[in-house]
């Protein structure tokens, strides 16, 4: 096949231009002004048609090695592909851990096997990931996007600090999931005005950002680079805020779903079960006025894909996770750009060029072709994901990606464009 796509709008530099596309035979081969049209070529042309940097996406769960009837590497990077990213970051709650060269090759080969987009995997902090023994952090550092125990926070003070010394020397990133246990107690959503009318255990915020305090005392204290997971209270916004004024190297993500839901908007349903929980109108707010002041460095999915008997037990038993790569760009770019909260080339800048810089990615012709003009219901039955839990299910949002291309070939492409 031979396409073109006409006066497409080019994000690039910083800045929007408007150009063409060349692709044949699944490659991209031309990407500028005034491409001459080959005979037999199908020409694709609409008004706002818009071609990115691939969008990178630094927490997603993939499941394999360990739990592939959940997820597997192919239907993952399928699901990233299909919602226009190019590179993802894989979190290392697995079987076995990737928590030794040996455990992380397992993953690895499973990665050169089925990935259809990039995919840098996190090696654990700590064996197994169970808090009292370093991963071998060493032999991994050269495969691995940074360390992570994702899924439970590290509960030793000294045994992060003796994590973040060691990060620090190998330069790599601490990325800490941040959950103080002994204050969860058995908590199943936010501790809110939802909990207390249903009767149902709630999750402080002081469960999240107690250990953010502590592990940003901890990081200006060993000068390891750290990055917080799926920040999701006021509380965690203004300590990250303060210790960035500081100098403290730190960054930090927060999830599509925390910067449009909040717990008024729940239902005893699984799909609105996520970990930590959606909060209060104010940490929703205080999330949003971090992302346009910098706080809040950029969008992550934590795509957690379970199966539909996992999460059809309601809000108290449901296991932990949505997924969230086919729908975090509509629903951004509804929620934020197409209301005036943030310009499209914000939301790019913190879904592809912060996570970038951040972590050190360098991509090469990695793009994302959206069409700004397409509106639909999400539908969670048409996923390429295994996993069917969104809370955004029959939401009715704008841009719908047409084609990702990863170093320069078709990753995937949306059935509306001719073979």
């Amino acid at each position: 096949m031979t396409l073109v796509l006409k006066n497409a709008q080019l994000y690039a530099g910083g800045q929007f231009t408007r150009t063409d596309a060349l692709l044949e035979n699944g490659a991209l081969v031309a990407l500028e002004s005034g491409i001459p049209v080959p005979s037999r070529a199908v020409v694709l042309e609409k008004p706002n048609i818009v071609i990115f940097p691939g969008l990178i996406d630094v927490h997603v769960h993939f499941r394999e090695p360990g739990f592939s009837y959940k997820e597997t590497m192919e239907t993952g990077s399928l699901a990233a592909a299909r919602g226009g990213f190019t590179r993802v970051c894989a979190m290392p709650n697995l079987s076995p851990v990737p928590d030794s060269l040996a455990h992380l090759d397992m993953q690895l080969a499973r990665i050169r096997e089925g990935a259809r987009v990039r995919v840098s995997p996190y090696g654990a902090i700590t064996r197994g990931e169970m808090g009292e023994r370093l991963a071998g952090m060493e032999a991994m550092a050269p495969f691995v996007a940074g360390f992570s125990d994702d899924g439970r926070g590290v509960q030793s003070e000294e045994m992060m600090r003796a994590a973040m010394l060691e990060a620090k020397r190998l330069d790599k990133i601490i990325a800490a999931h941040c959950e103080d246990m002994a204050l969860v107690n058995g908590g199943c959503i936010h501790a809110g005005d939802y909990a207390r009318a249903h009767g149902l255990p709630g999750i402080s915020s002081e469960s999240e950002w107690r250990q953010v305090e502590r592990d940003l005392r901890l990081a200006e204290e060993t000068g390891c680079k750290y990055h917080v997971c799926h920040v999701s209270t006021k509380e965690s916004v203004a300590l990250i805020r303060a210790a960035k004024a500081r100098g403290v190297d730190v960054s930090c993500e927060t999830g599509p779903h925390y910067l449009v839901l909040d717990d008024s908007c729940l239902q005893d349903d699984g799909r609105f079960k996520m970990n930590p929980p959606l909060r209060a109108k104010e940490d929703r707010e205080a999330l949003l006025a971090g992302l346009l002041d910098g706080t809040v460095d950029m969008v992550a999915t934590d795509h957690a894909p379970h199966s539909a008997e996992e999460k059809a037990r309601g809000l108290r038993a449901s296991l932990m996770g949505v997924v969230g790569l086919e729908t975090a760009f509509p629903v951004l770019y509804t929620h934020l750009v197409r209301t005036g909260i943030l310009p499209l080339a914000g939301l790019l800048e913190r879904m592809q060029a912060n996570p970038a810089a951040r972590f050190g990615f360098d991509d090469k012709n990695d793009w994302a072709v959206f069409d700004l003009d397409s509106v639909y219901a999400i539908d969670p039955e048409t996923f390429l994901s295994k996993g069917r839990a969104t809370p955004f299910a029959g939401m009715e949002v704008h841009g719908e990606c047409l084609m990702t291309i990863v170093g320069g070939k078709i990753a995937w492409k949306n059935a509306s464009i001719a073979n």
